[in-house]
């Protein structure tokens, strides 16, 4: 069963216009990345390295900081322990302004424990969610309990603006309190 989300139809690139400033600096990018390296080579194939890269420069673009697990332990080729990852990801996620993630499909563990740190650390969200894919109940629900955005996607290259509106308004509701506690 595919999910019908909160944000109306992200997929529709729109227009940019002019952003309001709303003191964001930093965002921290999670997705699956155990799952997604190659057994062969140890490393994350560029198809599934691209809509991080996407995201990382578009982030980057604008000026913000992109604290990003993927890119940090270079794409697979420098894994870090977990007892060194582990700490690093929840004080990233912890200091971040945004928290923005590919929940995996299927879903990655690892990426849904930093959803929870974000949640629990009251962090504005922004969940990248593939069109016509399910998602586990506490994804689809987490609007709810914490300020949440939600950008359904079939590509992340054309939904960039869609994202970008979604962190403005994640941002929003957690400043007004309204991340549905």
């Amino acid at each position: 069963m595919a999910i019908t989300l909160p944000l109306g139809s992200p997929d529709s690139a729109g227009s940019p216009g002019s952003r309001p400033d709303l003191g964001i600096r930093s965002v921290f990018l999670a997705g699956p990345f155990i799952q997604l390296l190659d057994p062969g080579t140890g490393e994350m194939p560029a198809d599934a390295r691209a809509p991080f890269d996407v995201l990382i420069k578009h982030f980057e673009a604008q000026g913000l900081a992109v604290h990003n697990a993927h890119r940090r332990e270079a794409w697979g080729a420098e894994l870090m322990r977990p007892e060194q990852c582990t700490k690093l990801d929840q004080d990233e996620i912890r200091k971040a302004d945004v928290f923005v993630a590919l929940p995996g499909h299927p879903a990655s563990p690892g990426t849904h424990i930093e959803i929870g740190w974000a949640s629990a650390f009251d962090k504005p969200i922004v969940l990248l969610l593939e069109r016509d894919r399910e998602y586990t109940f506490l994804v689809q629900g987490l609007h709810t309990v914490a300020a949440v955005e939600y950008v359904v996607h079939t590509d992340i290259a054309t939904c960039l603006p869609a994202v970008d509106r979604a962190v403005d308004l994640a941002v929003l509701r957690q400043r007004e309190g309204n991340g549905g506690r």
